[in-house]
């Protein structure tokens, strides 16, 4: 039988969100269906409200979450019913030419859920990110569900579904900080934190947090960062430059998604350094640099997909350092909220008030 539970919708460009009846199938071959708890309010949920993403209107959004697998369909065998998850948007495919090289964090056929979740008059919703988590219940394909210690509370486990994920993601796999490096991060909101607390974990000398704000500088600190440049003000790149013996830092990460932000993280590396751009921008946004100065200053310049992570990998670890003490997810929880709050959140976020508000489900 289906099951009828309460959803958060973005039906238009801009509209305000509303909370509204979502029909949720049986699971099909391959399907599951999920009881969230926790579901954090990310960003990219802001992006689908906007249009930043496609028109496919009308969204079911939310995306960020945990929770416990209430149903399975046919032929699903990596979990079953009462395992606690993580959700994930890149269930691997195993069988695009990505995965066939062995480079399943790069699958380029990930799988989503193939029934379609409704409104309660049969208006098919688009689930962001193939999730559609701000909701009671959500059908998602096995594949993006990821099995963690049930011990890690969901409100701080789910972040690991997305934002936070990336950002650590974007340090130790797309950077690939050793140790006794030298660490920038441009922007310090949830993503860059996370870069921050990544940087950390692998052992980084030096982490320099720049944003414009002087408040999230001070959350940066609490993620590892031991230097901050409040970029309003200052230029970074002479900034980093003077705390790094006037060389630079060998790892650069972009958390903002801007063509600006990205050329002072370009120029404030060392040679042969690596920046990382994980910051997501929009569209229209084009980068200009001079061919001599990407050819003679040697390194990579990459992007970072989720923070090239792969789920059934990278999840359960961060869960057990979290456990162990050494990785503080409960630091990126700056509030639990109701479904009816979401949008209130929206603006939070938007304002440089929050790093994440969670939405936590009773029962």
């Amino acid at each position: 039988m289906a099951y009828e539970v309460r959803g958060v919708v973005a039906r238009g460009k801009g509209r305000p969100v509303s909370v509204e009846t979502i029909v949720v199938p049986d699971p099909g071959p391959g399907e599951a269906v999920v009881d969230v708890q926790a579901c954090g309010v990310c960003h990219t949920d802001l992006h689908y409200r906007e249009g930043g993403i496609n028109d496919e209107f009308p969204f079911l959004l939310g995306h960020e979450a945990a929770g416990v697998v209430s149903a399975v369909g046919e032929g699903v065998t990596n979990v079953a019913v009462g395992d606690y998850v993580v959700l994930n948007w890149r269930a691997v495919c195993g069988e695009c030419r990505a995965c066939r090289k062995g480079q399943l964090q790069y699958c380029f056929n990930t799988h989503n859920a193939a029934q379609k979740m409704t409104l309660a008059d049969g208006t098919e919703l688009s689930p962001a990110l193939g999730i559609g988590a701000f909701a009671e219940k959500t059908l998602v394909h096995s594949g993006q569900c990821t099995k963690v210690d049930p011990a890690a509370p969901p409100a701080s486990a789910g972040l690991l579904g997305c934002g936070v994920m990336a950002g650590v993601g974007a340090a130790i796999n797309t950077g690939a900080v050793q140790r006794g490096e030298t660490v920038a991060v441009f922007g310090c909101g949830g993503v860059g934190d996370a870069a921050i607390a990544g940087a950390k974990l692998a052992g980084a000398s030096t982490i320099i947090a720049v944003d414009i704000s002087d408040t999230k500088l001070q959350w940066a600190k609490k993620f590892g960062a031991t230097h901050t440049v409040n970029s309003a003000g200052t230029d970074p790149v002479e900034a980093i430059k003077a705390l790094t013996g006037g060389f630079g830092v060998d790892v650069a990460i972009d958390a903002v998604g801007h063509p600006k932000v990205f050329e002072q993280a370009f120029y404030a590396r060392d040679l042969a350094g690596r920046v990382v751009m994980v910051g997501v921008p929009t569209p229209g946004m084009e980068i200009t640099l001079p061919a001599i100065e990407v050819f003679g200053r040697g390194g990579a310049v990459k992007s970072s997909w989720y923070g090239d992570c792969l789920p059934s990998r990278d999840f359960p670890m961060l869960v057990d350092l979290y456990l162990q003490g050494r990785f503080d997810l409960d630091a990126f929880v700056s509030e639990t909220i109701g479904l009816d709050d979401v949008e209130a959140a929206f603006s939070k976020m938007h304002a440089g008030e929050v790093l994440r508000s969670v939405v936590v489900f009773d029962g």
